[in-house]
């Protein structure tokens, strides 16, 4: 237990002994090993915001310090964005076709890599 994962066992909390089998239907069986419960999990992302399932990939770059003030993309990462809640965001990213900047950028002590968003999480300022 402990790892942070956003995915438990709702009889027992167990997140870290868990094993999954995917179904035809796109639905995923998840077993508990430490109580042996059984449930269903459909891993279509929704918007945490409104609950809706009409949601659209874009990419979400990783920034990095690399010299001084100098950040650079040194990756992205897939995040889902809702048709409704984040249309002003989509149809500036559909326009440029560029990888979306994270909400916070690192400071001149550390790197920082974004945090992950739920599925329609806004990106503020865009």
């Amino acid at each position: 237990m402990g790892t942070g994962s956003d995915l438990e066992c709702p009889a027992c909390g167990e997140d870290d002994d868990l094993s999954g089998r995917g179904a035809p239907d796109g639905t995923i069986t998840i077993s508990c090993g430490r109580c042996s419960t059984s449930w269903e999990r459909d891993p279509t992302p929704r918007c945490d915001r409104c609950e809706g399932d009409a949601l659209e990939p874009a990419l979400l770059a990783v920034v990095e310090r690399s010299r001084g003030s100098q950040l650079s993309i040194v990756g992205t990462r897939t995040v889902h964005l809702c048709k409704a809640c984040d249309a002003e965001v989509l149809a500036v990213y559909r326009t440029s076709r560029s990888p979306l900047m994270p909400d916070q950028l690192p400071d001149r002590e550390q790197s920082l890599r974004p945090s992950p968003q739920p599925a329609g999480r806004p990106l503020s300022g865009r």
